[in-house]
């Protein structure tokens, strides 16, 4: 829906909504606001709320800390679970410096600029993600745990799925707030469920992906548990992922389709996959931002973990979904819900539009099951692997200069500089793993 200013005031006075969330997010993907009263709205929408950026790591320094919030008023909102007297909305902000320009740090701005080149191109990009999450109990003191009763599986329903009551709850807040729901169920592993939700032109999407897990995470506080997007947040189990179809049309139609093509694909599908391809070791840092993102990159949990694509199955990087026409789409399976949506759909979209360009050919498709292949005959295929750990790919990330240059030198050096500190972190851990092993014989 678009908005004038005329209409966020009309609608923040007849729905009684008595506090604004202006709503950013960090180069992590971390949700912050900023809130106000109705009484201070005019000033918000003439762009003139100010905040501290250096309180936010991987903006700006202290000497150059202030920072404003313009509202994208297509995005004004009233969240359902507040109160229904005095509510509460948001409305999603860009960046600015106090020269008018905006924060190149922006991860939203970041987003918009590859889509504006795309648009440049003559194509509209749009994604539909597939979310995944577990719920778990709270301790006595409210504090999250890995604890579940449940042991439900693969589209298991009530009284099995514990969780059934939960999802509901939050697909109805979710209609409630404007999605367009398309299914929800139980996933593979105990306590872990996914819910997708229609696509959207990219911004809107990780947009959409905030919002979603924000939602999500308040209507399962509200039964009680936790919901969590961590990737692996238990050793044996299928960890969560977050499948991202992509799509580039132009002059309305599916610029992927192909009807005359064997598999239903374009040449711009093609050229797209090989831009995924060429480009994917260096996007790892982005599309899986955590250490605790590549326990879930193994062989054995259904994650993706070769650098291949197909049409048929489902082991590689890159599938190929049934629907063709209008519905041809390329789906991505490694980015995990832990990533920056900003950030994962802006680099995904300038590599397809690189291969596009560059007319980057693919390799063949692989129509057979990787994770049954040996080893002789992957490398006899040319199938490499995504990095094993985030220090791998960081370092991947820094070795591919086109990937850099869509994060631009302020956001890459700080990104860069903070994944580097959290490897080095964990990395002076001592696990539970090396007490088990090592303690009772060294």
């Amino acid at each position: 829906m678009s908005y004038t200013k005329q209409d966020v005031m009309r609608l923040v006075q007849e729905e009684d909504v008595e506090f604004i969330r202006l709503q950013f997010t960090d180069m992590f993907g971390t949700m912050k606001n900023v809130a106000v009263t109705s009484s201070q709205l005019e000033k918000a929408l003439n762009n003139q709320c100010m905040f501290d950026g250096s309180c936010i790591e991987g903006f700006v320094r202290i000497e150059e800390s202030d920072m404003y919030l313009h509202p994208d008023l297509d995005t004004m909102t009233i969240f359902p679970w507040r109160p229904q007297q005095g509510k509460v909305a948001r409305l999603i902000c860009d960046v600015y410096r106090p020269n008018g320009q905006p924060f190149e740090g922006d991860p939203r701005y970041i987003l918009k600029k590859v889509v504006a080149e795309a648009a440049e191109m003559g194509y509209t990009f749009n994604v539909g993600p597939e979310c995944e999450f577990f719920l778990y109990h709270m301790d006595d003191n409210g504090q999250p745990t890995t604890l579940s009763h449940e042991k439900a599986g693969y589209f298991d329903l009530g009284p099995v799925d514990l969780g059934e009551n939960a999802r509901r709850d939050m697909v109805l807040t979710l209609e409630d707030m404007g999605f367009v729901i398309e299914s929800s169920h139980h996933e593979v592993s105990p306590a872990q469920h996914e819910i997708d939700f229609q696509y959207d032109e990219a911004v809107a999407t990780a947009d959409n992906i905030m919002t979603f897990k924000l939602a999500v995470k308040t209507i399962a506080k509200r039964h009680g548990l936790h919901a969590s997007f961590m990737p692996k947040p238990k050793t044996g189990i299928n960890g969560s992922g977050m499948h991202t179809n992509m799509s580039l049309f132009k002059n309305g139609v599916n610029a992927f389709a192909d009807e005359n093509d064997p598999l239903g694909l374009s040449q711009e599908a093609y050229w797209f996959i090989g831009g995924l391809i060429r480009h994917i070791k260096g996007m790892a840092a982005i599309t899986n931002p955590l250490v605790n993102s590549y326990k879930r990159l193994v062989p054995g949990f259904e994650a993706p973990v070769y650098i291949a694509w197909s049409a048929t199955n489902r082991s590689p990087l890159i599938r190929i979904p049934v629907p063709r026409k209008e519905g041809t789409r390329i789906e991505l399976r490694c980015p995990d819900p832990a990533c920056n949506p900003y950030l994962t759909l802006a680099v995904c979209l300038a590599a397809g539009l690189d291969g596009i360009r560059n007319q980057i050919t693919p390799p063949p498709s692989v129509d057979k099951n990787i994770f049954a292949m040996t080893q002789e005959e992957k490398e006899a295929l040319g199938i490499e692997s995504l990095p094993n750990n985030l220090f791998e790919a960081v370092k991947e990330l820094e070795n591919d200069p086109f990937i850099l240059n869509v994060l631009g030198p302020h956001l890459g050096k700080n990104y860069i500089h903070a994944k580097k500190m959290e490897w080095e972190d964990y990395c002076q851990q001592v696990s539970g793993w090396e007490i088990d092993q090592y303690l009772y014989k060294i």
